[in-house]
């Protein structure tokens, strides 16, 4: 049966997720758009439209779901892509992609900007840096010196525009790069401060998820309080200011399932740092 259906895809399954908000005559939701083709895609949300409705699916960022080996398990690890003026994007927390999928990611437009969210995730950047020699490099003030190792040059600011701005997050010392993005709501896309892991492979990934905090549920991962976060308090005070945004739909973490209303999610992260 697998193989049949295989036959009958006009394109292979992809990693590949669209983030989009879906309007009908009810209201407005967040999806999520996987498995595209020339000929349809899945829509995922916790409640849709009833068939036959007239909805707008207004698109969003992408993102690419990849894996970090370790140990007796594999965990998720996911890489953001902002549409930006001038056919340009942004490429958040870049990771190693086959060919076909590279390809996809292009035809949103020519990477202008490729960000390292902190110095663990430097080493990656560098297949990136060949293919696109372009584009420019930036990281957290804080992380600059680490990410220097593995390419030059390396910047720390960038104009996107309307639509995206960097955040250094509070209380990492400058070493954590958050993304603040508009649309038709506002989606905050995090790399290392905050993990929702639910299903890891691997014969102990149930354990280490849970004795690094890295799931099931959202949480400030243990190994990061430890090596990132120098003031928690800054960084709770940072999570509640999130929280109170206008708009905001949800919250993309670079391990880990996306959130939809993240603003309770973001409060009580910031209870557990107090």
């Amino acid at each position: 049966m697998k193989a049949a259906l295989q036959e009958l895809r006009v394109e292979s399954r992809s990693n590949i997720f669209v983030m989009a908000t879906i309007y009908a005559p009810g209201g407005s939701t967040p999806v999520r758009v996987r498995n595209m083709s020339r000929t349809g895609a899945l829509v995922e949300a916790p409640v849709l439209p009833a068939a036959g409705s007239r909805v707008r699916l207004s698109r969003g960022s992408l993102t690419v779901v990849g894996d970090i080996r370790m140990p007796l398990a594999t965990f998720p690890r996911r890489m953001t892509v902002i549409a930006l003026d001038r056919s340009r994007t942004l490429l958040y927390s870049p990771v190693p992609l086959g060919e076909h999928e590279m390809v996809r990611i292009e035809r949103l437009g020519e990477p202008a900007y490729l960000v390292v969210p902190n110095p663990a995730h430097r080493l990656d950047i560098r297949p990136f840096r060949r293919r696109y020699p372009r584009a420019k490099v930036i990281t957290a003030p804080g992380a600059k010196a680490a990410v220097e190792k593995a390419v030059t040059p390396v910047r720390t600011q960038a104009r996107l525009g309307q639509c995206a701005s960097l955040v250094t997050a509070a209380g990492t010392k400058e070493r954590e790069l958050a993304l603040v993005v508009r649309g038709d709501g506002i989606s905050i896309v995090t790399n290392d401060i905050i993990g929702n892991v639910r299903s890891p492979k691997g014969a102990g990934a149930w354990l280490l998820t849970r004795l690094l905090r890295f799931g099931p549920r959202p949480h400030v991962p243990r190994d990061v309080r430890g090596l990132l976060i120098a003031n928690k308090a800054a960084l709770a005070a940072q999570f509640r200011e999130w929280a109170g945004i206008d708009g905001l739909r949800r919250l993309i973490p670079s391990h880990g399932q996306i959130i939809d209303d993240p603003a309770p999610v973001l409060r009580r992260l910031a209870d557990e740092l107090d």
